[in-house]
């Protein structure tokens, strides 16, 4: 990590939240190159505002956000923008976030940790509820989709270091969570769940 900027980590398996004002940017870095972070954003003003990926697909018309995208709200605003993507830009906008329900699915037979339920306390952790998990920006998450529509478990096409910088549009709340999925490879074929690691960047000069 540089010298320049403090670091912080969201741990394997679980959530962080932080709040950022207008201008100011969330540098998120996939540390291994391996690792989804499942993210949200909120209205600081109004949380139920938040990032929507159906309402952003609608306005890009696209299902993979790139550099330099807005990122819409439920209220159809700019919240984020996408402003640097060091990574080969495959990004899932389509699955919903991990839940105990999806694990039941898989098999498992006792709790397992998920996205929602980080996403819970990441919130919690500062004082917030939301009334609802929105369906998350799935940064570094491949999910191929066929011409038939059909879609596919991809395992990540990002590299260790690569990062995205994430610009607030409004004074918003930030939520990431390093999906615990080690059932599927989209954490890699060895479906090992790794920390990676953010930095808040002040606004730009």
């Amino acid at each position: 990590m540089s010298n320049d900027t403090t670091f912080k980590i969201v741990p394997a398996r679980r959530g962080r939240a932080v709040k950022l004002l207008n201008g100011q940017a969330l540098k998120i870095v996939n540390t291994h190159g391996t690792q989804v972070v499942d993210t949200w954003s909120f209205n600081a003003g109004n949380i139920k505002e938040f990032m929507s990926m159906e309402h952003h697909r609608a306005v890009t018309q696209s299902l993979f956000p790139t550099q330099g995208d807005l990122l819409y709200s439920n209220h159809r605003r700019p919240i984020l923008q996408l402003e640097v993507d060091t990574s080969p830009g495959r990004h899932d906008t389509l699955i919903a976030a991990c839940d105990v329900h999806r694990y039941a699915l898989l098999g498992c037979k006792s709790y397992h940790d998920n996205c929602t339920d980080n996403l819970t306390a990441a919130l919690a952790r500062i004082g917030l509820v939301s009334d609802e998990c929105p369906s998350p920006l799935n940064l570094w998450m491949n999910i191929p989709v066929t011409g038939t529509g059909a879609t596919e478990w991809g395992t990540p096409l990002s590299k260790p270091g690569d990062y995205v910088v994430l610009r607030a549009v409004m004074d918003c709340i930030v939520v990431m969570s390093t999906c615990p999925q080690d059932m599927v490879p989209i954490n890699g074929t060895d479906c090992i769940v790794r920390e990676v690691h953010y930095a808040v960047l002040e606004k730009s000069s």
